[in-house]
Order: C-alpha cells, then sequence, then structure tokens
C-alpha cells in the first residue's frame, strides 16, 4: 500500500504520514499522531496548461480533477468535495470517455494553469545589500561574485543596489554620468513614509512598473533592467571601498544592518509592490547600531549564547527580535523575499534575524569567509536554470487548502504567514501557523516544502459509507521568473478506514519516514514558545503512546515486544532526532542551531531524512560500497566511511587506510586499487555537493585525528568508555554520557508494554 503512495511524492509533490484516513474523531485520538503532509508547492515536471480552471459554482471553490463524476451527454461534473453539480464552460462542448482535458486525465492529479488573465509579466526584482565593513580582501571577494551573478542572472530582472556599515547608502543607477547615493543614517530607525520621501518614491500602478524598463520614473532610477543598469553596477562595485569609519583596536566596526533592511522594503514597497522582488543581504558580521542591533561596538561585550539566552541575560535580543518580526511583517504584506548571505568567523545575528528569512520563504547562507567555495557556489547555484532553461523560482506566493467534509485543516509549519482566511473547513485545533487555510509564502523554489495538518470531522454517531475517500486540493498561486501568473493545483485521495477493521488498515498506511519528519517540524516549532526539557519528554511521550498503539506484545512482557514492518524504523529515527542539532545545543551557537532549524523546516522529505538519521557507507577492498549502520561498530581499521548529515560530508579514514595513504602506497603503480578506494568516496562526495543547496561542509579526516569528532558526533555509541568491558564488540569507543540505540529500544519496549 505504502510503494503505491509514494509514488504520488515524484508525480505531485506531496507525502502523508497516514494513507488511510480514520472514520472519525475517536479513531483520529488512538492515532496519537496528527494527519500530515508535506507539499512542494514547486516540485518540477508538472503538465502545463495555458487556460483558466474550471471551478465549482458551490462555496468550496474547489477545480475540476481526476476524482470528478463526469455525466459526457449531459456536459455535467459532480463536485466530490461538496456535491455540486457544474456545467461544463463551452470550450469543453467536444469532451468525451476517449477525448478528456488534461485535468480529468487519471494521472495528473497535479497541473499548473498560466492565468491568461492579470497578465502584466513584471519582472523580477533583485536588491543587492552590502555590507561595506568587511575587511578589504572579504570586500573584493564578494564583489567578484556579484560581478560573476550579473552574467547568470535573467536579463530582464530590475536591480538595485544598497550598502551599509556606520551609514546606508541607496545608490542612484539610472545616470551613467554622475552615480550618486542617498545616505540614511544607521543609527536612526526610520518609518517606510520617511523612507519614501527621502527617496521620492510614489506608489506605483501596474502600467507603471511595466513602462519601468523603458522610461525613467522618479523609482526607475533605483532599480533598473539589467542590460541597462549592468555597466553602471559594475562601475560602482568597482569603487567601492571599505567603510571609511575608523574602528579602533578595542571596537567593532559600526554595522547597521537593521537600518539597511527597513531601507531596502522602504524602497519596494511603493515601487514594486506585490510582484516578484528578493532582497539579497551580504553581511560580515553582527548589527553593532540602530535598530536590529544585537551586541555593542565594545569587543569586551560578548556576543550572546544559549546560556545568555536560557538565562535571559541578552539585553539587545527581544528588541532585535522585535525591529525584525516587524520588517517581516512588511515584506509579507507587499510579498517580497529576504535572503541572508552572512559569512563571519563569530556569529553575524541570524538568531534574530530569522524571522524575516522564514516567514518570506528567503534562502540563508552560513560561512566563514566570501572567499569560500561555499558561498561561492551556494550563490551562483540561486542562478542555475533548470533543465527547461528556465530559473526556478517563484514569487509572491499563496497556498489555500480544501479539503472533504471529513477533515478540516489544523495548521501548517515552514516558510510561510498567516492570511487569517477563516472557512468551514478550519480546526478549532491548532498546530504550527493555524486558524487559517490560506498562507503566504512570498518566495518559493522546487526542493521548498510545507507541512500542512488536518483532524477528522466526522463525529463517531455519523458513519461514513464504505469505500469512500477523503480529498484535499492545495492550490498554490505565484509568479514565475518571467512574470507570468501560475496557479498549481494538486489533488489528494484517501481512502477511509472501515468502522469494523479500520484501525488494521489505518496502520498498514503509515508512512514512518513522512511521520519522522512531520514530528520533527512539529517539536522545531514548539521550541519558539516551549523549552528544550519539556519538548523532549513530549517527543518520549508520543513515540511511547504510538508504539503501544501499534505494536505487538503481551503485557508487562518486554521479550514478547515486536513492531510491524510499517513502524519498525520509526523509533530509530526518534533516536537520532534527539540526538540531532535541532535540540542539543551545547556545542553550537545560537545562529547554527536557528539555521539547523530553519533548513528542516524547508527542505523535502527525503532531505530531512539526511538531518534527522545521516547516511552512513563503508568503503573497503571487499567490494563495492555498502550502506552500513549508523553505529561506532561500523569503524574498522580497514575501511574508509563516508557520513552525510546534509549540513556536513565527511571522508572517514579507518588507521590502516590512513597509514597505508600517508606511506605513499596510493602513488605506487602496483597498488593501483588502493588508489582507487581513496578516490571512490570522493568522487561520490562531489555528486552530492553538486545537488545541495546550500553547499555542505566538506570535511576528511583520519582515525583518532581530531576531526574524526564530526562522525563520532553523529553515530550511535554503541561501545562506551563506560560500558567497553561489557561489550565484546569491535569498532570504535566513543567517550559519552550517552546511551546507545539499543538501551533507549529496551526502555521504549518496557514501557510501551506497562500500562499507565
Amino acid at each position: 500500500m505504502i510503494m503505491d503512495f509514494l509514488a504520488e511524492e515524484d508525480r505531485d509533490g506531496i507525502r502523508w504520514n497516514w494513507n488511510v484516513w480514520p472514520s472519525n474523531k475517536v479513531d483520529a485520538a488512538k492515532m496519537v499522531l496528527p494527519i500530515g503532509c508535506c507539499y512542494q508547492p514547486m516540485k518540477e515536471g508538472m503538465p502545463l496548461v495555458y487556460y483558466e480552471p474550471v471551478k465549482c459554482r458551490g462555496n468550496c471553490q474547489t477545480i475540476l480533477n481526476p476524482f470528478c463524476s463526469v455525466d459526457f451527454r449531459s456536459k455535467i461534473w459532480v463536485c466530490p468535495f461538496c456535491l455540486g453539480r457544474n456545467h461544463f464552460p463551452p470550450g469543453y462542448a467536444d469532451i468525451s470517455e476517449t477525448n478528456l482535458p488534461a485535468e480529468l486525465i487519471p494521472r495528473y492529479t497535479t497541473i499548473e494553469y498560466v492565468l491568461p488573465r492579470g497578465q502584466n509579466l513584471i519582472p523580477p526584482v533583485f536588491l543587492f545589500v552590502i555590507d561595506t565593513c568587511l575587511e578589504s580582501e572579504e570586500l573584493q571577494e564578494l564583489k567578484d561574485a556579484l560581478v560573476m551573478a550579473f552574467s547568470l542572472m535573467p536579463e530582464n530582472s530590475l536591480v538595485g543596489l544598497i550598502t551599509f556599515g556606520k551609514m546606508v547608502q541607496v545608490y542612484e543607477l539610472g545616470f551613467e554620468e554622475l552615480p550618486k547615493s542617498y545616505v540614511f543614517n544607521g543609527a536612526k530607525d526610520y518609518t517606510s513614509q520617511q523612507i519614501q520621501t527621502m527617496l521620492g518614491t510614489v506608489k506605483q500602478s501596474t502600467r507603471g512598473l511595466q513602462q519601468m524598463q523603458t522610461s525613467p520614473t522618479r523609482a526607475s532610477k533605483f532599480l533598473m533592467p539589467l542590460a541597462e543598469a549592468e555597466f553602471t553596477l559594475t562601475s560602482i562595485l568597482e569603487e567601492l571601498q571599505r567603510d571609511p569609519y575608523p574602528v579602533k583596536n578595542d571596537k567593532r566596526p559600526l554595522r547597521s544592518t537593521g537600518t539597511a533592511l527597513s531601507v531596502s522594503l522602504g524602497l519596494l514597497e511603493n515601487t514594486v509592490p506585490d510582484s516578484g522582488a528578493r532582497v539579497m543581504l551580504f553581511t560580515g558580521g553582527a548589527c553593532t547600531q540602530g535598530p536590529g542591533m544585537i551586541v555593542s561596538d565594545d569587543l569586551k561585550e560578548p556576543i550572546r549564547s544559549h546560556t545568555d539566552l536560557s538565562k535571559d541575560h541578552c539585553k539587545h535580543t527581544k528588541k532585535a527580535m522585535k525591529h525584525y518580526e516587524a520588517l517581516a511583517k512588511r515584506a509579507i504584506t507587499t510579498g517580497h523575499v529576504i535572503d541572508v548571505f552572512a559569512c563571519a568567523l563569530d556569529q553575524p545575528g541570524f538568531y534574530e534575524m530569522q524571522d524575516v528569512v522564514k516567514k518570506t520563504g528567503g534562502l540563508v547562507v552560513l560561512a566563514d569567509a566570501f572567499e569560500s567555495a561555499m558561498f561561492k557556489q551556494s550563490f551562483q547555484r540561486i542562478f542555475t536554470k533548470d533543465d527547461k532553461g528556465t530559473f526556478p523560482m517563484g514569487f509572491n506566493a499563496v497556498l489555500e487548502v480544501q479539503t472533504s467534509r471529513e477533515l478540516k485543516v489544523i495548521g501548517a509549519v515552514g516558510h510561510c504567514a498567516s492570511m487569517g482566511k477563516k472557512g468551514p473547513n478550519v480546526g478549532e485545533t491548532e498546530i504550527g501557523v493555524g486558524g487559517t487555510c490560506a498562507w503566504k509564502l512570498c518566495g518559493i523554489d522546487p526542493n521548498q516544502a510545507i507541512s500542512l495538518f488536518f483532524e477528522s470531522a466526522n463525529a463517531q454517531a455519523s458513519p461514513i459509507n464504505p469505500g469512500q475517500k477523503g480529498l484535499v486540493q492545495i492550490f498554490t498561486y505565484y509568479q514565475n521568473i518571467t512574470g507570468q501568473k501560475v496557479l498549481r493545483v494538486t489533488t489528494c485521495a484517501r481512502p477511509v478506514a472501515d468502522l469494523n477493521t479500520g484501525f488494521q488498515m489505518i496502520g498498514e498506511g503509515f508512512d514512518q519516514e513522512a511521520a519522522a519528519v512531520l514530528m520533527a517540524r512539529i517539536a522545531i516549532h514548539k521550541t519558539e514558545n516551549e523549552e528544550l526539557f519539556d519538548i523532549l519528554p513530549w517527543l518520549d511521550k508520543m513515540l511511547i503512546r504510538l508504539v503501544a498503539k501499534f505494536a505487538n506484545y503481551r503485557k508487562d512482557d518486554p521479550g514478547s515486544f515486536a513492531l510491524p514492518p510499517q513502524l519498525a524504523i520509526y523509533p530509530q529515527f526518534m533516536f537520532h532526532l534527539r540526538r540531532s542539532h535541532f535540540f542539543q545545543v551545547w556545542n553550537n551557537s545560537p545562529d547554527e542551531t536557528a539555521f539547523f532549524r530553519y533548513m528542516m523546516n524547508r527542505e523535502n522529505v527525503t532531505n530531512s531524512l539526511i538531518m534527522i538519521q545521516p547516511t552512513l557507507e563503508a568503503y573497503s577492498f571487499n567490494g563495492p560500497p555498502v550502506p552500513v549502520l549508523l553505529a561506532s561498530t561500523s569503524i574498522q581499521p580497514d575501511r574508509i566511511l563516508l557520513l552525510d548529515t546534509y549540513f556536513r560530508i565527511v571522508i572517514f579514514h579507518g588507521e590502516t587506510i590512513a597509514t597505508w595513504r600517508k606511506s605513499g602506497y596510493a602513488d605506487d603503480p602496483k597498488h593501483e586499487n588502493f588508489k582507487q578506494l581513496l578516490q571512490a568516496p570522493k568522487d561520490d562526495a562531489q555528486a552530492m555537493l553538486k545537488k545541495r543547496f546550500p553547499l555542505p561542509r566538506y570535511i576528511e579526516c583520519d582515525q583518532h585525528s581530531s576531526q574524526s569528532r564530526f562522525l563520532l558526533a553523529s553515530i550511535d555509541p554503541v561501545v562506551t568508555h563506560t560500558s567497553m568491558s561489557s561489550h565484546n564488540v569491535s569498532g570504535e569507543v566513543i567517550r559519552t554520557d550517552d546511551v546507545s540505540l539499543k538501551v533507549f529500544m529496551d526502555h521504549l519496549k518496557k514501557l510501551a508494554v506497562t500500562p499507565s
């Protein structure tokens, strides 16, 4: 059953944790985990049509889909959501059982409509916001990367430039002969109206936006077509120097990041409202003055840590977060995206800035330096074309959900913001961003996934007809890179469990991989308002209740405990989730933790699973590479291990392999096989690096070396320094107080079989 539904992920970009839905609220409560799905609103490869969709005339406003009943003689279709009868429009007069329109073909459960109405073809806007407090070498690397990007960007795009240090400067690009800039005090908080008045921008009509490409206006001097402004923009960047204000040895540079973002949004709010625009922030350190400041310029004051946050010893954090939350609301209102590229050895303040990125669907790259491959290659991949030769970007997106009578939507977790749209299909319970059936996504891309959660709406006294299916239809409105308005429609159907044998059917339809990702996202969302010492016990409690409900066992007999195949590895996912960077923060900065959680909430199921439980492959002379257990027993002297945590790719050489390599055996023609063995994991690692955004950290290390900690921190500590005498197994001894997976499972079995 599960394999049939897994095909939908490739076809529709959607994956459910429960593939059989309960018939009533009582059965839904027994399932422990809420019904949910991970949905990719811009998954590539969807069929495309160039006409208006056919909508139901009833209150549900759902769109014609393969699950509709059709009377070909009378040209009438019945909506499966509200059971309303609808006449086909005149353009469908020739339909028959052998001549179906695309939206009725069974395999086209997802389809994209390029809407002919309201097509303004407004080009996308890229506003570059550059930190000039960087060291001269770093600033030059950044300028080179930007100039390179100009050759990769869409030719029709509009571009603008803002720089910031102690002051914020907005550059005019409309006059090549005499470029000039408008200067704002970086220590001052400006309102949107003040910014627009000082820049002289006025609210643009749609027609005015189209004319911006050909006739100069008050706004077009700041935003110009790339083809016209590339020379001016390149000239300004070439002459751009480090912030001229002197910085003493015991001081940090005065960096006005919060004001720069505020000015950026003020420029865009009236010039390109409700159209595709990205604010791309490039910063090399923490904001040290003005709104958004997270630390003073005095080096004696350390940047906040997790300990400071837990003890509320951060005098700037709450005020800074409030400022960035306000900026996020402004960006959501106009549909604009904010990206952050922060390259610094210390914390740049992403923890405080995360709202402006999460709620607008922006991109984040955290690296050590602008000269690093991690930044350069990640930045270039934003402008990489897909197989069709187009840029896979969506702007100003809105996602809306419609359900059949059996379900109600109760929330979403991901990079989105509520639009406050109420309806009869909105449940009273809330998970994540709830209380609505529509969300603003602002920016979307093919890998981005949002999690949607539902509850059963059927009372136990109201039985559902045998064989009936529950339905969900998801609409995504967005603007593509050419400015076209597109509507993507995905329709899902799932069987509703029979009242008598239903619970067994529900268990058989469980997708443990999707469930692990959805639970991780719910837990991460809880970190915004709850303490970690409350969240981890909640995860444990949900796991115990779930396995107690669906496992086979005899009461009070842990030895009889057995999990069905569809639930067999779910506890293993939870074990690694508890040990992951999402919840174990002691060795990470607040910025790193915020970044890990941000990535978990945006990637698809496959990538998210790698973050939860990294993959490990072993290379040896015994044959081709094979997957091995993510455990210390997999570490052997004559092996090479390739670890993929999504954020890091680690090549780990066993002690014997490392000794041979250092002895130069790979350079001896007699040991060609050894040379190939060393090269194989490198080739596979490069293949992984090419697919990822942002680029992971690439690490090569040897057993017992300092960098081997990146592998040891991720694996199951089967043998530790305290238990080595009681284990007769080979492998690395891990010095940790963490329990092993076996101990975890033993406790889980004991608790599951014992009545509460």
